[in-house]
């Protein structure tokens, strides 16, 4: 059938189109040829596209959920050493695993399939739909099981949110401990102290606050918290002492001076012990003060080594040796207490021989007395006392006579008699004790 020859036409969106004119009838009738990207293969390159975007956004939303959660594995090992918290981080490992996998499946489906070459085909297409659509499926699947993994690790979370709450503030604490330190030293350094012990310890908590400052993700939420209240408690006390140093050093100075002063006075009253020893020697027999017969030499040397040690606590003080002056403080002391008892012993001595000498029977009065109370509460709801009560109040009582029969002697040894009253006291009472502990009494 005759026809005229084709002609090119554009179309609606910018296409160019080729069309034949054909005569039917009365009428001329004009056929569109097939385009160059046909509407099937176009329905087939878009249904691709949307899948490929979709597996996109699968990609993004598994990629950023693992990054969140990674975040809080870590914060959860940084606080938690627990076993619980161990298999957090293994469960996680093994979806990393399987999270590497479904993520290399997308990309290899994404390289495998350029839906922007002109010419690709609808087959083509519709297999990069499937491909991605399967990628996007297991994309979504594990998403689904990291959700799940991470909401079993509420708990943990919790728990270690909780306990890294704990760290900046212990860790503010613990610099501003330190800086108060430093300005409490600055402070009396300004007054002409040097307070060098104090500038040592300070500096030695340096290496714990670069510690500290590395944080809990790397030495852990206890660990690092620890640190943070031992530079706490060792920079305040710092503080302390450097705000207490001016008192302590003029509290130095009177301990000093008042311990010179007592030295002198026990060289004074060692002076006096010999005329206690002469009347002690001329009333009572040697047995009563041959032990107190070195006590005048052995003062005066005491207190003249004592005197040695204040002047090395002068100089101490003067170079601020403030450890050093304490020491020898308290050795000074302690030198001064003995001296001071020995010296005192010999007057003790003199007044309680005098005092048995005139009337012994109140000293023998005074421990039978003891007898007789421990002998009643031996027998108390008993009608035969224990031996093992009996025998050492028996005892006491044959001790008691013995001590005053020796003082019908010529020469008797008063001070002998006054310490073996002093020891049957000792043993009746160790019998009460005895007795009220057996009884639930004591």
């Amino acid at each position: 059938m005759p026809g005229t020859p084709p002609t090119q036409t554009r179309s609606g969106g910018g296409e160019w189109t080729g069309a034949r004119r054909t005569r039917y009838g009365r009428g001329i009738v004009t056929t569109a040829s097939r385009r160059w990207f046909g509407g099937r293969d176009e329905s087939r390159r878009a249904d691709a596209q949307a899948a490929k975007d979709a597996a996109a956004a699968a990609f993004y939303e598994l990629d950023t959920a693992q990054r969140d959660l990674r975040i809080s594995i870590e914060t959860i090992a940084a606080a938690d050493g627990s076993p619980a918290a161990r298999q957090a981080g293994e469960g996680f490992a093994a979806l990393g695993q399987r999270i590497d996998q479904v993520s290399h499946v997308y990309i290899e489906a994404v390289d495998a399939h350029d839906l922007d070459r002109p010419e690709l085909e609808g087959s083509a297409a519709a297999r990069a739909r499937e491909e991605l659509t399967r990628a996007r499926d297991e994309l979504v699947r594990v998403k689904g099981e990291l959700d799940r993994f991470e909401q079993g690790l509420r708990p943990l979370l919790d728990k270690a949110e909780t306990q890294l709450a704990r760290v900046a503030p212990a860790r503010e604490r613990a610099k501003a401990a330190l800086l108060a330190a430093s300005d409490a030293l600055d402070a009396v350094r300004a007054r002409g102290m040097r307070a060098d012990d104090l500038a040592a310890r300070l500096a030695a908590l340096g290496p714990e606050l670069t510690l500290l400052n590395q944080g809990a993700a790397l030495h852990g939420v206890q660990a690092t918290v620890q640190r943070a209240d031992r530079i706490l408690r060792d920079a305040e006390g710092v503080r302390a002492e450097a705000a207490r140093l001016p008192e302590r050093a003029a509290e130095i100075d009177r301990r000093l001076v008042s311990l010179r002063t007592r030295a002198q006075a026990l060289r004074n009253r060692a002076d006096r012990v010999d005329p206690v020893l002469s009347e002690l020697r001329r009333r009572f027999s040697a047995a009563c003060w041959q032990d107190l017969q070195h006590v005048p030499d052995q003062a005066v040397r005491d207190v003249a080594r004592a005197e040695d040690r204040l002047a090395e606590a002068g100089r101490a003080r003067e170079e601020q040796r403030w450890a050093d002056v304490g020491a020898l403080i308290e050795e000074v002391r302690g030198s001064l207490d003995a001296t001071d008892e020995a010296v005192s012993a010999a007057q003790d001595r003199l007044t309680r021989l005098e005092a048995v000498a005139r009337d012994p029977q109140a000293e023998v009065d005074r421990t039978r007395f003891a007898i007789r109370d421990a002998q009643r509460l031996a027998m108390a709801g008993r009608s035969v006392p224990d031996p093992r009560h009996a025998g050492p109040l028996d005892a006491s009582v044959a001790r008691v006579e013995r001590a005053v029969a020796a003082l019908e002697e010529r020469h008797p040894d008063y001070w002998a008699f006054l310490l073996e009253m002093e020891d049957v006291r000792g043993a009746v009472n160790r019998v009460v004790n005895d007795i009220r502990s057996e009884r639930g009494h004591g």
